[in-house]
């Protein structure tokens, strides 16, 4: 099978459980993941079939399924239970090699897209339009180039979440499995803050606010869609922020997703009658304007994290994409706007103080 890869257990790893050994070597995988993986028969030790249980041993070879693919949009890591926590995940099959055909040119550039690296975490500049993992009709991605950016390391690079194929941005991976787990955690208990740039079409009307909406998957002729229902949908928050406005014709956003289920900036912006300049499948025909890039206009600007080894907080940002930094320079919007990561804090502060009465809403403006 394809993307298959066969692993020796380590002196080290003598005696350790099998699904343990997946835990610590294969963050990536979901303990349920696992489970479905061993019941199957796809997971096995030395050609045979295994239990979760089963001791292992130095030397003794362990046949390693293909991570399944997350779903688009997706920006928090795997969870224990199979899905994301706390976003929400689709398990699929995989669709994709492990490896892809990408030319020298594409590997190389991928290479250039480096941001930051040392000897256990990386951070790359994912450009708009390529996938972070397989998927049907999908045989360019970056999990099948990660041999590219093992660099100074014998270690392949281990994607720790990920971002949709036409959102730009930071994207980090861990270079050991030590790391992958540790930054999985940070991701899991919200010791990680993200920064994304976004220029919409029409502006808010409050300059900055959070976006309580929950969020449910509906199934459609056009394929899956993430929509507003607040009877079945999973909580889901924006913080949001205006940096500049084309008075109604545009605005410059910063946003911080306090939750991390599927296209919520997507839909979240598009509820407060603002889609993402170029998000035609939440925004339809609003979210495009002549003369401008059609293009998606989402940026992960910026991601602030522990640092697996030393605990340190790093900052780490990514310059905007040629589209997005062409947009900005048509609407007058100055690029070199100062942002910062955006917190509740910030907005709960104007919560003390008396407001009036409003009708019930799906957007909290704050």
């Amino acid at each position: 099978m394809s993307g298959v890869t066969l692993r020796k257990v380590k002196a080290d790893e003598a005696d350790i459980r099998l699904d343990r050994w997946f835990k610590r070597n294969c963050p990536e995988f979901t303990f349920g993941q696992v489970q479905k993986f061993l019941r199957g028969g796809q997971i096995r030790v030395d050609g045979k079939r295994a239990k979760a249980n089963q001791r292992v041993e130095p030397g003794q070879e362990i046949r390693v399924p293909p991570v399944p693919v997350m779903s688009g949009g997706g920006e928090e890591p795997w969870s224990k239970d199979g899905s994301y926590d706390p976003s929400e995940v689709q398990q699929r099959k995989h669709a994709g090699p492990a490896k892809s055909d990408a030319s020298e040119a594409e590997l190389q550039a991928l290479r250039d897209s480096v941001l930051f690296y040392d000897e256990v975490v990386m951070a790359i500049n994912k450009p708009a339009g390529l996938a972070v993992q397989g998927g049907t009709n999908t045989s360019l991605h970056i999990d099948g180039m990660l041999d590219a950016l093992k660099l100074d390391s014998k270690e392949r690079p281990k994607l720790v979440h990920r971002l949709d194929k036409d959102t730009s941005g930071v994207l980090l991976l861990a270079r050991s499995s030590s790391a992958a787990h540790a930054l999985t955690k940070a991701f899991k208990d919200k010791s990680t803050r993200k920064l994304y740039w976004a220029i919409v079409t029409g502006a808010p009307v409050d300059r900055e606010g959070l976006i309580d909406a929950p969020l449910a998957k509906l199934s459609g002729k056009g394929g899956e869609k993430m929509v507003i229902d607040e009877k079945q949908g999973k909580s889901a928050q924006t913080v949001y922020r205006q940096l500049h406005r084309a008075g109604r014709r545009a605005a410059w956003l910063a946003l911080s997703p306090l939750t991390g289920r599927t296209h919520q900036l997507r839909v979240h912006c598009e509820a407060m009658e603002c889609p993402i300049l170029g998000d035609g499948k939440y925004g339809g025909p609003k979210a495009f304007i002549d003369g401008m890039s059609n293009q998606m206009h989402l940026h992960a600007r910026a991601i602030d994290f522990p640092h697996p080894v030393t605990g340190h907080r790093v900052v780490i940002e990514a310059p905007v994409p040629t589209h997005f930094a062409e947009s900005l320079k048509a609407l007058n919007f100055d690029p070199k706007t100062p942002t910062k990561f955006l917190t509740p804090e910030i907005h709960r502060e104007k919560e003390e103080k008396p407001k009036p009465k409003a009708k019930p809403s799906r957007l909290r403006k704050r």
